[in-house]
């Protein structure tokens, strides 16, 4: 069943919000109910539903009018983040009691690593007690994906939906996933899929299949990975201090209506830049690389980037390259979708302000500081003083949806 022995779980809860809603409020239960960022607003946008509402047609990110339409007696709530956090600590507290091997990856799922403490066919049923004790205990619905890798755990997760439980064998990827479109397979986006299409690769089994020097000269160490993937080849281990490490904050907003004027992308970036600031504060982090997408009508993702050589983190920073980006980089296409993303960051403690003419006057002002500083830590450790950083980290929720990061914090000891 596992290769280099190894059996991992991927834990992936569903409809999670919802579920959430109807374990808080047991008379909605069985009913259509959204979660929507702003329920009273027509131009509002839904960030999940339930299966009762999926079933009406119903589906995430769709506008609340259009879903109001197709399913009259949806049930419409505003999201209730606090809750959504503590439902998830406890689902994963939950997790934590079988093994240390426990890798949170968003608000609602993550991987077990249980190669030590089952063997063989053991492991359905630890996965249909760890499945019960969820539901018994929080009275939310989980599937679980069982796997040699995290690619096929995470994909074993996604074929039974609500309460499933999948065996992927990597001797049965050739069978299970070759004849499936490319897009269908887990880290494969628009963007990539067209891209895979446009050199003839149009089931995961093209995929498999293709030369290595052609998908490397296409997509480039990327292509080899989403190769390996498709032959069922996955090396990564199940990591719990993944959760320390942070590479980027981003935020993105889909938009109700398409956005025609450059006035109103800017307003946009000017609030995403808002929100991308307030969550870079609370871990006290900056960065080097800003960074935009753009969704237009036809779901085409478009991305520029720039990076510069001192780390920013005010909002203003932000904004200002984020919007010149936009300006240079808009193509007059309506926009569906817009995101701003701050990468190669670092804690702001560690960032140092290169010395040019307009900065070195100041510095120069400081230098008696600064030596007196210099003795202190060299008696008593560096991080006797610091400048002007706050260690404190804060709780945001800034970032409203599943895919935030921030929830991270709640797992770090």
């Amino acid at each position: 069943m596992t290769a280099q022995g190894r059996i991992l779980f991927h834990i992936d809860m569903n409809c999670f919000y919802a579920s959430v809603e109807q374990a808080y409020n047991p008379q909605l239960k069985g009913k259509a109910l959204a979660i929507a960022g702003n329920p009273k607003e027509r131009r509002g946008i839904l960030v999940t539903c339930s299966y009762e509402a999926r079933a009406k047609g119903v589906y995430t990110t769709m506008a609340v009018w259009e879903a109001k339409r197709k399913c009259p007696e949806l049930i419409l709530l505003p999201p209730n983040f606090e809750r959504y956090r503590k439902a998830s600590q406890a689902m994963f507290t939950i997790l934590r009691t079988y093994t240390d091997l426990v890798e949170p990856v968003s608000i609602d799922e993550g991987y077990m690593d249980v190669t030590n403490i089952v063997q063989g066919e053991d492991a359905i049923e630890l996965a249909e007690s760890i499945q019960t004790r969820i539901l018994n205990e929080l009275d939310l619905p989980c599937s679980i994906g069982i796997a040699p890798n995290k690619f096929l755990a995470k994909t074993a997760s996604d074929m039974k939906k609500p309460m499933g439980i999948t065996i992927l064998r990597k001797r049965d990827v050739a069978k299970t996933l070759w004849h499936l479109p490319v897009i269908d397979m887990h880290g494969v986006g628009e963007s990539t899929a067209k891209k895979l299409e446009g050199i003839g690769i149009h089931t995961i089994g093209n995929l498999a299949s293709i030369e290595d020097h052609i998908i490397k000269t296409n997509l480039g160490k990327n292509g080899l990975r989403l190769k390996n993937r498709a032959n069922g080849i996955d090396y990564r281990e199940v990591d719990p201090n993944s959760i320390y490490d942070t590479k980027s904050i981003g935020n993105s907003m889909t938009f109700p209506t398409d956005l025609l004027e450059l006035s109103e992308i800017k307003s946009a970036i000017q609030k995403l830049c808002e929100k991308v600031a307030k969550r870079l504060d609370a871990k006290n982090l900056a960065g080097h690389t800003i960074s935009i997408m753009i969704r237009d009508a036809d779901w085409h993702n478009s991305s520029r980037s720039k990076t510069i050589s001192n780390a920013i983190y005010k909002k203003d920073d932000i904004e200002a390259i984020a919007i010149e980006l936009t300006e240079k980089h808009w193509n007059s296409s309506p926009v569906r979708l817009l995101g701003v993303t701050v990468s190669n960051v670092v804690d702001k403690k560690d960032t140092a302000e290169q010395l040019s003419i307009f900065t070195y006057e100041k510095y120069a002002k400081e230098e008696p500081v600064l030596k007196i500083v210099e003795e202190l830590q060299h008696k008593y450790g560096k991080d006797i003083i610091t400048k002007g950083i706050k260690d404190v980290k804060k709780t945001t929720y800034e970032s409203q949806t599943s895919f935030s990061k921030d929830f991270l914090d709640d797992h770090k000891h």
